[in-house]
């Protein structure tokens, strides 16, 4: 497909962003929805450590339906399923998510739950045996949404859900592009609430994420357009962050190139995929999974370079590309070069940051690396069903003794 022949597809959606945006734009997003009863959705912390659901509370008044806050780190199907009964108790016609991403896809999957009547389990991305894997669809209306961000969080306008489940041996996948916000809000007070090591945390797999799209090639002018702008907000913003943690304007720039990472994709009609400056996401999400401590930013930050160091047979092209955005590349690099020069100065940058770049940083038995490695197999963003589970299990264990 030329630059000239391409298709590009959007969703209805405001943005607000600034300070005092819930106070000034709250009930404008709910009235462009029909809904007459909200609930906020968040984590325990949101409810009781800052103001943020007093704020929306007030500025709703009696649309204020209520306030759930026992949602778990890493979106549990337990305090997903209990916050649809809340909804349903509250006669909710509308889900506010308050919070980070755990939160943001918890309340996916609330709308998806009080929507469809098909049995959870069943609805899920299935795994059969010896089949590629499939996502069944999802065709009720869902209720509106709207999300508020605490962090940086490439969930705030997905429609991908994933659920953890410790009575079973895979996350609860699901995929419903209406379950995608109606409206986002970057609210200056909000984004200053999230902790240091929070921001950080996610701060680092929004700059990871912009760092592996710069690798893609032939993109039409749209794409490339918020691909190479996503970049340079979270680039510049990446590496003053920890020195300026009480300015909004630093957060808001990684929260926008979150946002602009992810209409490149939805233009690109599909996740952008950079090979070995993708990291790995099955490894990354298997880790912090099966390690609650570990956080999506550590366990990315682990394995970014060492899979770029254990590339082969690398596109000069995309590596050069990918090596000028960082400020690394020289002229007469070969692909092996300009992807070892990349890596070190993501190393760099990642040790600057505070960000651990190896796995043994974040106290995980060396003997455990063989089951994190089976633990990606069933992940569909990374493996549906592309490659044998032999195969995916060994990549990801060579990757993870590279990253020790």
């Amino acid at each position: 497909m030329s630059r000239q022949a391409f298709r590009a597809a959007g969703y209805p959606w405001r943005l607000y962003c600034g300070p005092q945006v819930i106070e000034q734009r709250l009930n404008e997003a709910m009235d462009r929805t029909g809904a007459k009863r909200a609930m906020v959705i968040c984590s325990p912390s949101i409810n009781r450590r800052t103001n943020t659901v007093q704020r929306i509370e007030a500025a709703l008044g009696d649309r204020f339906a209520g306030v759930f806050d026992g949602i778990e780190k890493d979106s549990t199907f337990a305090s997903v399923d209990a916050a649809r009964q809340a909804a349903v108790d509250a006669k909710a016609d509308l889900l506010i998510a308050a919070g980070g991403g755990s939160v943001i896809v918890a309340v996916r999957a609330v709308a998806i739950f009080l929507a469809e009547a098909g049995d959870p389990f069943e609805i899920m991305t299935q795994y059969p045996e010896g089949k590629p894997a499939y996502s069944p669809r999802l065709m009720a209306p869902k209720p509106p949404i709207i999300n508020i961000p605490t962090t940086p969080t490439s969930a705030m306008n997905r429609a991908g859900t994933g659920l953890k489940n410790p009575d079973l041996d895979q996350r609860m996948e699901y995929f419903d592009p209406k379950t995608r916000p109606n409206a986002i809000f970057l609210d200056d007070e909000v984004l200053l609430t999230a902790p240091k090591d929070v921001v950080r945390s996610t701060a680092t797999t929004v700059f990871a994420s912009t760092v592996s799209a710069l690798s893609q090639k032939g993109l039409n002018p749209l794409v490339a357009g918020d691909r190479d702008n996503a970049f340079r907000l979270a680039h510049g913003a990446y590496l003053r962050l920890m020195d300026n943690l009480d300015d909004p304007a630093l957060r808001t720039d990684l929260c926008l190139a979150a946002f602009l990472q992810n209409r490149a994709e939805d233009d690109g009609r599909g996740r952008f995929h950079g090979g070995p400056f993708s990291g790995n996401y099955a490894v990354s999400t298997a880790l912090h999974i099966r390690y609650p401590t570990v956080g999506q930013g550590e366990s990315t930050s682990v394995v970014h370079a060492p899979a770029m160091r254990l590339a082969e047979d690398v596109d000069l092209q995309a590596a050069r590309q990918v090596a000028e955005g960082i400020g690394v590349w020289s002229d007469g690099m070969d692909a092996g070069q300009a992807t070892g020069a990349v890596a070190d100065a993501v190393e760099d940058i990642y040790e600057r940051t505070g960000v651990p770049t190896q796995l043994r940083q974040l106290d995980i038995p060396k003997d455990d690396l063989i089951n994190i490695a089976r633990e990606t197999v069933k992940n569909f963003n990374a493996n549906a069903g592309a490659r044998s589970e032999e195969q995916q299990i060994q990549d990801s264990l060579r990757l993870l003794e590279a990253a020790w």
